[in-house]
């Protein structure tokens, strides 16, 4: 098993910045992605961002790019999620997830959930 803590998450105005933490816990060592998805209220949970294990390969929603930028720590077992440029749109529970393999993360297919971090932008 593995387990995921974010933190970071809270409020901010428009165009501000956040960065959210993610430490994984446990048999981190048959985890082969990271990333972040959100759901805002009364919305489907969305893929945001991923990254790869070893060559760090990342990928990011469209609604995000160059807003957002993904990035890990493996001696940490750490990854984040730098959040520049907020827009209210971006209300939402960030959730860390973390997947065994490689294909398919941004559809979903995850094996692991963390508990969500909670990320208001005012207008």
């Amino acid at each position: 098993q593995v387990q995921l803590l974010e933190s970071g998450g809270g409020a901010v105005q428009a165009g501000g910045s956040l960065r959210l933490s993610c430490a994984a816990s446990g048999r981190t060592f048959t985890v082969a992605t990271m990333g972040w998805f959100r759901q805002a209220p009364g919305k489907q949970r969305d893929f945001v961002a991923t990254i790869t294990n070893g060559d760090r390969t990342t990928y990011y929603a469209d609604s995000v790019k160059g807003r957002f930028t993904i990035s890990r720590d493996n001696a940490k077992n750490t990854v984040y999620l730098q959040m520049n440029g907020l827009k209210p749109e971006d209300t939402a529970i960030y959730y860390c997830a973390a997947a065994r393999g490689r294909v398919g993360v941004s559809r979903g297919n995850i094996d692991y959930w963390g508990q969500g971090t909670q990320v208001t932008v005012s207008s």
